[in-house]
């Protein structure tokens, strides 16, 4: 099992190497189960992120980043949920493929979530930004709800993501091609 040394917001940790195809390998960085890690990341984010009202993530990987960002913080944050659930009237929703996962997936805002976010300063957070394609999607979808996108943040920016000036992130992450 090969790993990948690095430090984040200070903190060393050896990240698990995963093959994505016969060309590419990742580094995994997993934040659940990791309280230091993601208090420290959110610590750290929030000082480089501009004025918000709310935080808004993807299901799940960045749920634990965006509620510690929300209590350090803001103390309000909304998660884009990948189905429709019974208590969420009138969905509003968009489609999106990751790197990390095979199938297509949506994300969807009950009328709940748009309703609140209507009008707000919206952070959107990542644990990771690699291709930047759910990041797209939950733009695309937080602009939905007449919402004002005023920063992107992540933990990590994988591969050319740490090119993109759009973006706020803490380290870069490489990708390992074989």
């Amino acid at each position: 099992m090969s790993k990948y040394k690095m430090k984040i917001a200070g903190l060393e940790r050896e990240l698990e190497r995963f093959s994505v195809n016969d060309k590419l390998d990742i580094a995994a960085f997993i934040m659940f189960g990791d309280v230091e890690i993601t208090e420290k990341a959110a610590q750290e984010l929030l000082k480089k992120c501009p004025e918000h009202d709310v935080v808004v993530t993807a299901e799940a990987k960045g749920i634990p980043l965006c509620y510690e960002m929300a209590r350090q913080g803001c103390r309000s944050y909304v998660i884009a949920r990948k189905g429709i659930k019974v208590y969420m009237r009138s969905p509003i929703g968009v489609t999106v493929n990751s790197i990390t996962t095979a199938n297509e997936q949506k994300l969807y805002f009950g009328e709940n979530d748009s309703e609140f976010l209507r009008g707000k300063k919206v952070l959107i957070v990542d644990d990771v930004i690699s291709t930047g394609n759910s990041l797209d999607a939950l733009e695309r979808l937080v602009k939905q709800t007449g919402a004002e996108i005023v920063g992107k943040a992540a933990v990590l920016a994988e591969g050319d993501a740490k090119n993109r000036k759009d973006i706020i992130y803490l380290e870069e992450l490489p990708l390992f091609f074989k």
